[in-house]
């Protein structure tokens, strides 16, 4: 059972959640929470798997509400929820430590999916958007002047190539499919990539591979 906490100022929109959530025989909603104050105490006393998180948020909003809630140590997976006008928003929850986003008005199979995937440890919804997404925002990324970074030290051949593959927004299967390994392998190489960057998935692994130069918007 995936336990998740509503957190988004619009108590409509919280009820139409719930409803579809709770249909699913997988998905439990332990939780409501009306701002991000609510979200970061309520993800301390419920422990959720995934919180589906709103950006604009009243007292505190959804950026610092996860930047909260990752720097407590929590478990909790961020799925945050965000308007096609809210790109830049999504950049800096990204960078507070959100595993995925999706559009608010998405299709409920849409963020049924999105939560699945997230709280499965595989964490970035899309990453073809996403790193779309932090291509927009390349005015927050190194100079195109400067020379790509090489991937960080301590890496094996097969992990620096992953790295690459996951920055230019790949999935696993596809990764596995370029690299011609399994996806069951990937996975693992996935998880001992994040072991070594200290990283909670590879949505941050996007993000830390184009702030630090690896990739390049474009490349």
């Amino acid at each position: 059972m995936i336990r998740v906490l509503l957190a988004d100022d619009q108590a409509l929109l919280r009820l139409g959640f719930r409803a579809f959530l709770s249909q699913e025989p997988d998905l439990e909603v332990v939780g409501e929470a009306g701002n991000g104050q609510e979200a970061v105490a309520m993800t301390r006393t419920l422990t959720p798997d995934v919180v589906l998180m709103d950006i604009r948020m009243p007292v505190l909003d959804g950026i610092e509400a996860t930047r909260q809630i990752v720097a407590s140590g929590s478990p909790a997976r961020i799925l945050v929820l965000t308007t096609f006008d809210l790109d830049d928003y999504v950049y800096a929850a990204l960078r507070a430590g959100a595993s995925g986003f999706l559009i608010k008005d998405a299709l409920p199979a849409d963020l049924i999916n999105g939560i699945r995937i997230v709280a499965a440890g595989d964490a970035a919804v899309a990453p073809a958007v996403t790193r779309r997404l932090i291509e927009k925002f390349a005015d927050h990324l190194p100079s195109p002047g400067v020379p790509a970074s090489d991937p960080p030290a301590g890496l094996t051949p097969r992990e620096r190539e992953i790295l690459l593959e996951i920055a230019r927004g790949h999935s696993n299967k596809e990764i596995g499919r370029h690299l011609h390994l399994s996806e069951a392998t990937v996975k693992v190489h996935v998880g001992r990539l994040l072991t070594k960057l200290n990283l909670r998935d590879r949505a941050q692994v996007i993000v830390h591979a184009y702030e630090t130069g690896i990739v390049r918007p474009g490349s």
